[in-house]
């Protein structure tokens, strides 16, 4: 009996350690990313969890991510556990006498499904866990967080990460930011940040410069016109920074959040959906090719033009740009060569068009202006960050007040672009990023396929960015190309300061 044992012993360890040198062995992972629409009740968030760990359609999954605030609120806090702990809460809490019914729950379906299953949720923390935070502390002696938790495919929590930068909430922050990774059995390094942190260097773009080349990312985006979008922003920082990112968004287009997708890159989106209803519950899956290996794969890809009747959308303070309008003239070609200038920032265009249509009625379209800004974003009681942006957007009047708007309806375009380019010469700075900004009317940006993009550093103290349609494209139903130039907080940026500082951030030949 002993030795039978035995042998069922050795052999479920050679199985295992089978199974995970095929995970390795493979040049790419599955992963799914969950469009959700929450409810007000937690029980009813749960049940859709589950229902949908254990759909047919999470079946092939490696790692599912769920979005940002769609499980529980202030009203239904649990303690998480210390990565380090490696504690499986399905197994030393089956009770749920210390973590929340919740959680365990949640344990239990990864360890079921023998998945790595993220999800994002409400935390409370004992302020005296953390004695070196002086700051005040709630009368009920706790923090609350709004944070990621990964589960491996035992029901371990693996990972855990506090969001650092809030977009209005009543929540703590950490009294220093972290910078939270995991590492698979199927040998590929997950960073994770959530929502609004996308915009700032930490944690995002810091675990980039850090070597993490796959993120995961839940949000709950309200989304901007004319450059701030959820997929908008998805792929353009997937793109710049050439890195795989697993984007699950909230989904209540009528409240303006959606926005969901798996994005490899420079290739590109392998999912993605911007839904414009009443939101939906659902897994978008793909395979992800493992970072150092780059291949084509098919996507998916639907249209749906937007108006302002399915999607609640906020507006950048465009009032602060510099713009122009497009001459645009009905039934003519048309082009523009202009260089514009925001203090001493300046882009160049380059772009043509031609007539598609004369108008009927009263029906509706879009005119168009080039702007430029340089400066911080005006956006109140948020963190804020320094941008040098360029670009085309839409306008619903004459006015560069009826701009970043969504119209009530929309016919046919009346134009369709044959050439944009944008040529921008953008100062050195210690951190910044520079990405492709783009959206057509279905609230989707273009794909890699139909732009080129150029960036080069022709010394110490510049960057050349050449950001075109290409050639053989045209392109109608356009709501944004532009060049968004995030700075975070502007710190050595050439040109920017006194000699002294510049000087002390190492550039040779400070500009005065």
């Amino acid at each position: 009996m002993a030795k039978s044992f035995l042998w069922f012993f050795l052999f479920c360890i050679t199985l295992g350690l089978s199974h995970q040198a095929s995970l390795l062995k493979k040049d790419f992972y599955t992963a799914g990313v969950v469009e959700f629409r929450p409810s007000n009740l937690l029980s009813d968030n749960l049940d859709a969890y589950l229902e949908i760990i254990q759909s047919k359609n999470a079946s092939s999954t490696d790692i599912i991510v769920f979005p940002e605030s769609t499980l529980n609120d202030v009203g239904d806090t649990s303690f998480v556990p210390n990565p380090e702990d490696q504690i499986n809460p399905c197994l030393s809490d089956p009770n749920a006498t210390y973590y929340e019914h919740f959680l365990v729950t949640l344990s239990c379906a990864a360890r079921n499904a023998s998945k790595y299953i993220v999800i994002n949720l409400t935390e409370k923390q004992k302020c005296e866990d953390v004695p070196e935070d002086t700051r005040p502390c709630a009368s009920n002696g706790l923090n609350v967080f709004n944070t990621n938790v990964v589960f491996d495919r035992q029901g371990v929590v693996v990972s855990r990460y506090r969001k650092v930068h809030l977009y209005g909430e009543p929540k703590n922050s950490t009294f220093l930011p972290e910078l939270s990774t995991f590492e698979t059995d199927f040998g590929v390094t997950f960073g994770h940040f959530i929502c609004f942190d996308i915009l700032f260097y930490t944690p995002a773009h810091q675990l980039v410069d850090q070597g993490v080349t796959d993120f995961v990312y839940p949000a709950m985006w309200f989304s901007q016109l004319p450059f701030l979008t959820a997929v908008q922003i998805q792929l353009g920082w997937s793109y710049a920074n050439d890195v795989n990112l697993l984007a699950a968004g909230a989904s209540d287009p009528t409240l303006g959040t959606s926005g969901s997708g798996i994005y490899q890159g420079r290739s590109g989106s392998l999912k993605r959906v911007m839904r414009q209803d009443s939101g939906e519950r659902s897994i978008y899956v793909a395979r992800v090719p493992k970072y150092k290996i780059r291949r084509r794969m098919k996507r998916e890809l639907t249209r749906q033009v937007a108006t302002n009747s399915s999607f609640n959308i906020k507006r950048d303070y465009l009032e602060n740009f510099r713009s122009e309008e497009l001459p645009i003239e009905s039934g003519k070609s048309g082009n523009l060569n202009k260089i514009l200038c925001h203090g001493g920032f300046c882009c160049y265009f380059d772009l043509a068009w031609r007539s598609l249509v004369n108008p009927v009625g009263n029906q509706s379209s879009y005119s168009y202006r080039i702007g430029i800004f340089e400066g911080w974003r005006n956006a109140k009681r948020l963190d804020v960050n320094y941008v040098r942006n360029c670009g085309l957007f839409t306008c619903s009047g004459d006015s560069i007040d009826d701009c970043g708007q969504l119209l009530p309806d929309l016919q046919q375009p009346l134009v369709t672009f044959t050439r944009l380019e944008i040529r921008v010469t953008y100062p050195e700075s210690r951190e910044f990023l520079l990405f492709p900004d783009t959206l057509l009317d279905n609230l989707l940006p273009l794909e890699p396929k139909s732009f080129e993009w150029a960036q080069q550093q022709p010394s110490e103290e510049s960057h050349q960015v050449r950001f075109a349609l290409r050639e053989s494209q045209e392109v109608s139903n356009l709501l944004t190309f532009a060049i968004y130039g995030n700075y975070y907080n502007n710190d050595c940026t050439f040109g920017v300061g006194t000699v002294e500082e510049q000087l002390a951030c190492g550039y040779k030949n400070p500009k005065i």
